[in-house]
């Protein structure tokens, strides 16, 4: 039996839980720096790092005390060493190791992209390795077979922007604060099916790859052509939405197919939209098949999916007790991937 806290600190999101290896989640709390950025129109990077500074140990102290936990009854720190803002990563990093270090523990560097590949385990019903994982968190879109912990197989990816950014960007052109993608999915509900026609980048490009900077590029020429009244900005977002959905539906039914895998997990924050989540319900249910998403609060950046990954790793004896660290501000995924 252990107890590992995690620690996500990789953006602008100050994220920690305590998850114990047989009884589960304890405890998860959450800093979002939403408003500390809104001003800015998207993260600045020295401005989140302070912020995680200022927030980590007030919740840890507050995850404890939910969880009726002290310290000293941790037996693992979990923390993301990358991908992400260099600066945040290493305010995390230090967290852990200053703490592994006082209480004789050890460290465990998850990667970000797994705690969001495997959070959708910690639902009810969760999926059964092997199947393919469609990942939309912030910069990243990739599809992935998941044939086990560490057992990872990238089939395509975004060679530009992610949908994350296209969400983002689409809704900064049409007016919407900062972040973006939530308000253009919520303005959407309200627009008018088939006004607008936007295109549908690498749809039948006969491989599993996303683009989307051509769709960002076509809804600035949008905004630009008409008078954006509230009813023309809803009616693009609509359209936005769309296209981006589509191309994600697409993409994944054909991984499946490829695979001859009937499982999909969809993770990351763009997999709250409801439009997505619809869609994909529908067009897997027709071919047999099943779709696993993480709790909505688990979607976007969270200390449950890094403790947990945590635990998974520690299953396979990875964990440091040197407490030097380093972040890995660019990390490719199939690193992690153990030998056979």
């Amino acid at each position: 039996m252990k107890l590992i806290l995690g620690i996500e600190s990789s953006c602008d999101e100050t994220g920690i839980a305590l998850y114990h290896t047989e009884r589960g989640l304890l405890a998860h709390t959450l800093h979002s720096q939403i408003a500390l950025h809104n001003e800015y129109g998207g993260v600045v990077p020295e401005l989140a790092s302070r912020d995680h500074v200022r927030y980590a140990l007030p919740l840890i102290r507050c995850a404890l005390q939910k969880a009726n936990c002290s310290l000293n009854d941790v037996d693992a720190i979990a923390y993301t060493q990358g991908p992400g803002l260099s600066g945040a990563l290493l305010v995390g990093a230090s967290v852990a190791s200053a703490l592994a270090y006082t209480l004789d523990v050890p460290t465990i560097g998850v990667h970000h992209l797994e705690g969001h590949l495997l959070s959708p385990l910690l639902s009810d019903p969760a999926p059964q390795f092997p199947f393919v994982a469609l990942l939309v968190s912030g910069g990243h879109t990739q599809l992935m077979r998941v044939d086990g912990v560490g057992h990872y197989e990238l089939l395509g990816e975004s060679i530009d922007d992610a949908a994350g950014e296209a969400f983002d960007k689409s809704a900064k052109l049409l007016g919407l604060e900062y972040p973006g993608g939530a308000l253009l999915s919520k303005l959407a509900q309200r627009g008018t099916p088939g006004r607008f026609k936007l295109p549908r980048p690498m749809l039948h490009s006969g491989d599993l790859d996303f683009s989307f900077s051509g769709l960002k590029t076509a809804v600035l020429t949008l905004s630009q052509q008409n008078e954006l009244d509230e009813q023309t900005r809803a009616d693009i977002a609509h359209a936005a939405q769309e296209a981006i959905v589509d191309v994600l539906a697409q993409k994944a039914l054909t991984a499946l197919g490829q695979t001859g895998l009937d499982q999909l997990v969809i993770a990351g924050g763009v997999g709250a939209n409801q439009a997505l989540r619809s869609r994909l319900h529908k067009d897997i249910s027709k071919r047999g098949g099943t779709v696993f998403y993480p709790d909505l609060e688990f979607c976007t950046d969270n200390g449950a999916m890094i403790a947990f990954a945590g635990a998974m790793r520690l299953q396979h004896q990875e964990a440091q007790h040197g407490y030097r660290f380093n972040v890995k501000p660019r990390w490719d995924l199939q690193e992690l991937n153990y030998a056979d």
